[in-house]
């Protein structure tokens, strides 16, 4: 019997007695972290290593780490690592000062990764951010036209990927339109599908080959007018699957998010739990760590199988060996590139 098609996060810094007796019931095919999880590098690598003893193998373990406004391993123990943003600054001066600076931005992170047993980052953003949308995307994308955003995206992909640890890129199909934030209510995109295909769908379309992807909350009325992506079979299959062509494993955004919690769905995990799995997602991510939530998450989840399970294997082996790399003049190299980047923004 499989993994279940699920990813959970925890509720503290160490594993409570009822989370690992339900996490070796449930065996979830990978977990999540989050700063409540976090307090030292020797912590992280005991509850990593405590979370795939429940499971008995070697489970991937996510985090969000992009820098700027969403990192979850931060200073004094981590480095203070800028937004998307900052490199693209580098990347608007110099093309290849600015993809050598993204390259290493992400591959210094995943040796942080690495090294205290994380293996998959949720990351990078291929948002295309659009003038008058909600600001949860805005500084967190590869800057403003799509060019920039595949370029940068090749370069964090190839980072991660070189440090042993498997990246998801997001929000598929995209989320830069959206004039309110998925966390707190339902986005609606209202733009023409050819309109979508040549600007908001075009980064995750080249970058199709990438091990996973995770999905925006968002209606798009260009497919699917009543019903978010994530719940959606039809957005799921013509958007993602057909028109952007992403056949690797699909992952929900964090189930918990307001944006799905309307109507008949409101509270119940269980039913969002079975409805993005029968339309496509490949595996069910809920956040919160609280252990009611998961038992109703596991109630509506399925093991991995068929394509599923392919799609997760060939995931989990993106996170396989690290590269070796000298740290010390990685970032030495890195810092160098900021300044520049730093520099010529005043000049």
């Amino acid at each position: 019997m499989g993994p279940l098609a699920t990813i959970f996060g925890l509720s503290g810094p160490t594993l409570s007695r009822g989370e690992a007796a339900f996490f070796r019931d449930a065996n979830p095919w990978g977990f999540i972290l989050f700063a409540r999880n976090v307090e030292t590098p020797e912590q992280v690598r005991g509850l990593c290593a405590s979370l795939r003893d429940c499971v008995g193998r070697d489970a991937l373990i996510f985090i969000d780490q992009e820098g700027g406004r969403v990192r979850r391993l931060r200073p004094p123990y981590w480095p203070d690592y800028p937004s998307a943003q900052k490199l693209a600054h580098v990347y608007s001066y110099d093309r290849s000062k600015g993809l050598r600076a993204c390259y290493l931005h992400h591959r210094l992170m995943a040796s942080d990764l690495r090294r205290i047993g994380i293996t998959a980052d949720c990351a990078p953003v291929l948002d295309l951010p659009i003038e008058g949308a909600d600001p949860i995307i805005s500084d967190r994308a590869f800057g403003s036209d799509t060019s920039s955003i595949i370029s940068m995206a090749h370069a964090a992909m190839a980072g991660l990927v070189t440090g042993g640890v498997a990246p998801v890129i997001k929000h598929i199909p995209g989320h830069g339109r959206a004039t309110v934030d998925s966390h707190k209510a339902l986005p609606r995109i209202s733009a023409k599908k050819m309109q979508l295909r040549t600007t908001d769908f075009s980064p995750f379309e080249v970058l199709s080959d990438a091990p996973m992807a995770m999905t925006a909350h968002a209606v798009f009325d260009c497919s699917d007018a009543k019903n978010p992506v994530t719940i959606s079979k039809k957005a799921l299959t013509e958007l993602i699957r057909e028109d952007i062509g992403f056949d690797g494993l699909l992952m929900s955004d964090d189930l918990d998010m307001r944006a799905l919690h309307t109507g008949q769905m409101a509270g119940n995990l269980t039913a969002l739990t079975r409805k993005s799995l029968a339309a496509g997602c490949d595996v069910a991510l809920q956040c919160s760590g609280k252990l009611p939530d998961m038992v109703k998450v596991a109630a509506g989840a399925k093991r991995l199988r068929g394509e599923a399970a392919r799609r997760a294997f060939i995931a989990d082996n993106c996170a396989m060996r690290e590269k070796r790399l000298d740290v010390e003049t990685a970032r030495e190299e890195y810092e160098t590139l900021l300044d520049i980047g730093r520099l010529e923004a005043m000049a």
